[in-house]
């Protein structure tokens, strides 16, 4: 049996961006339907890294990836969301105004406009080509993020890539994990330099092993339970790192799934919006977040919070268009449920 709900706008994508949108679009009156593969809001800040700290986030100087989800869903709920966790969009029909959204479970939505907010799109690690990694992986020994940093404590620890991820993994499990090895292919990283001058450091004082210029060759181990990581350098000399987990940082592989049939304009891989109201190509259908790309875009959270403001604004009229927008700061409208 179909289930069939009706709303004001559907939001593709349940993170941090996507949970805004909610609350940009309650303060214009307007409902929202919330459509995520995951099991769990959140996105990426959620599967990914909820211990990670994020520092750009205005009024917390501080603050670990899964907290702000958590503050993130405390501020969309006056608005009363509903959630349709763990499927896909498969199908979107209509026009602006008169859209339905369908998913891979089923679900059917009519709205009005829908927004894309997918983050990286459906994404997956990178994985390094070493022979058995799966039996590696299905034992923890293997894995390709850290969703509790207490779970590594004491554990001999390689960590291989020279981004971001790799560099905050160091700087994250230094004090946890009994020792860590940081496996590069060269000696400059890709990370923020922050990051790099206090890897640096943590190397100097004899706290963290820098191996390059090194890669991944094979593991060492048995029954799934690791013992070594074997690398090798340019001229093919080999290593053996005694190791308790690897943690293999190269990246995310994204895909656009279903979104890239919809006929929308892509530049990359990423969906091209007007930037003054966020809007795609096609009429109903805007994008906000890092899914999104235009002139001078930045790929920061702070960013796309500012672009679910435009795109509430901009989607108004299609979902009052005889009624005129009265622009008004919180501070003087409020949110439900205050006195």
């Amino acid at each position: 049996m179909v289930a069939q709900h009706e709303t004001d706008i559907v939001v593709i994508g349940a993170g941090p961006v996507g949970l805004f949108q909610i609350f940009e679009a309650g303060m214009l009156d307007m409902r929202c339907h919330v459509v995520d593969t995951l099991d769990a809001i959140g996105g990426q800040c959620t599967a990914l890294y909820p211990e990670k700290p994020i520092y750009d986030i205005p009024g917390y100087p501080e603050i670990e990836a899964d907290d702000l989800i958590r503050q993130l869903e405390k501020q969309a709920a006056p608005f009363e969301p509903v959630f349709h966790l763990d499927q896909q969009v498969v199908a979107l029909e209509g026009e602006a105004g008169a859209m339905t959204v369908r998913t891979s479970v089923g679900t059917e939505v009519a709205c009005k406009a829908v927004v894309i907010a997918a983050g990286c799109g459906a994404f997956g690690p990178n994985r390094p080509p070493l022979a058995g990694i799966e039996d590696y992986e299905g034992s923890g020994s293997v894995a390709y993020l850290v969703t509790r940093k207490e779970e590594h404590r004491g554990k001999r620890v390689v960590i291989a890539g020279g981004g971001d991820s790799a560099l905050d993994w160091v700087l994250g499990l230094h004090g946890v994990a009994s020792e860590i090895m940081v496996v590069h292919r060269r000696d400059r990283f890709r990370a923020a330099p922050d990051s790099v001058k206090r890897m640096n450091a943590l190397v100097e004082a004899g706290e963290v092993e820098l191996i390059v210029p090194y890669q991944l060759h094979g593991l060492d181990g048995s029954n799934g339970e690791l013992s070594a990581v074997i690398v090798v350098d340019l001229d093919g000399n080999e290593r053996r790192l005694e190791a308790d987990l690897l943690l293999p940082f190269y990246g995310l592989r994204m895909e656009l799934g279903p979104i890239a049939d919809w006929g929308l304009n892509l530049e990359k891989n990423l969906i091209t919006v007007e930037p003054s109201t966020c809007e795609t190509s096609t009429p109903g259908i805007y994008g906000v977040g890092d899914i999104v790309t235009y002139p001078g875009k930045l790929k920061l959270i702070l960013s796309g919070f500012s672009e679910t403001a435009v795109a509430a604004h901009a989607m108004y009229n299609l979902v009052y268009p005889d009624k005129p927008l009265h622009f008004e700061y919180s501070t003087t409208r409020g949110v439900p449920g205050e006195e």
